[in-house]
C-alpha cells in the first residue's frame, strides 16, 4: 500500500479503494474507512489452503465457485475480504464479488483482529444477506463453527471439532474434519 494511502483523508469513497488496485495487503473497506490488516500466520494460511483444496471441488460439483481473500462487495462503501467465500458463478476478473451470489462466507480467527471476524465481521455478513458463516478458530484447539442466517441474525448450526467432523449439506455436500486439516 502506498504512503499516499496512509495519508488519505477519511472517509474513502468506494472508487477511491479500488483504485489502489491489486495488493499484496490486506485492505477492507468499511463505511468510508480502510482496515488493513499484517499478513496471516503461516497457520492461518495452512487452514486457509486445506480449506481451500476441500472446498473447491465441493463447491465445483454443486454448480458453484470458490475462492480465498476476494474483495466481496456487502454493499457500496462495504468491502471486505474474507477467507474463504462460496459463491454462485461470478466473473472472475471483477474487482469484487457482489454479496447476492455469496452463498457461504468463512472466516479464520486471526489473534489480531478476532473482534472482527467473530463480531464486526459477522454482523456485516448477516446484514447482507449470506445464509451461510463458516468460523474457524484455530486456538486453544481447531473448531469449525457453521451458522445459519435466522431472522437476520447467525444462530449456530454445527460445530466440528477434533473427533467430531463437521457436515456440511448445504450449500455444498462435505465433511470437515479437523484433525485433517492439522499438521
Amino acid at each position: 500500500m502506498s504512503v499516499a494511502a496512509f495519508q488519505h483523508i477519511l472517509p474513502w469513497t468506494e472508487e477511491e479503494y479500488l483504485q489502489l488496485g491489486e495488493t499484496p495487503d490486506r485492505v477492507e473497506l468499511f463505511d468510508g474507512s480502510v482496515f488493513v490488516s499484517p499478513s496471516p500466520t503461516p497457520e492461518h494460511q495452512d487452514l486457509s489452503a486445506c480449506l481451500s483444496a476441500i472446498l473447491r471441488p465441493a463447491a465445483k460439483a454443486a454448480g458453484l465457485a470458490s475462492y480465498q481473500a476476494v474483495n466481496l462487495r456487502l454493499r457500496p462503501g462495504r468491502i471486505p475480504i474474507p477467507d474463504l467465500v462460496i459463491v454462485e458463478k461470478v466473473d472472475p476478473r471483477a474487482p469484487f464479488i457482489d454479496a447476492a451470489k455469496a452463498r457461504l462466507v468463512g472466516e479464520i480467527v486471526s489473534p489480531s483482529n478476532a473482534a472482527v471476524d467473530r463480531v464486526l465481521k459477522m454482523h456485516y455478513y448477516a446484514e447482507a444477506g449470506i445464509e451461510w458463516y463458516l468460523l474457524v478458530e484455530p486456538q486453544p484447539e481447531l473448531v469449525l463453527q457453521l451458522f445459519r442466517l435466522r431472522g437476520g441474525a447467525y444462530a449456530e448450526h454445527a460445530t466440528g471439532r477434533v473427533g467430531q467432523p463437521l457436515v456440511l449439506t448445504e450449500p455444498v455436500e462435505v465433511v470437515l474434519d479437523p484433525a485433517s486439516l492439522l499438521d
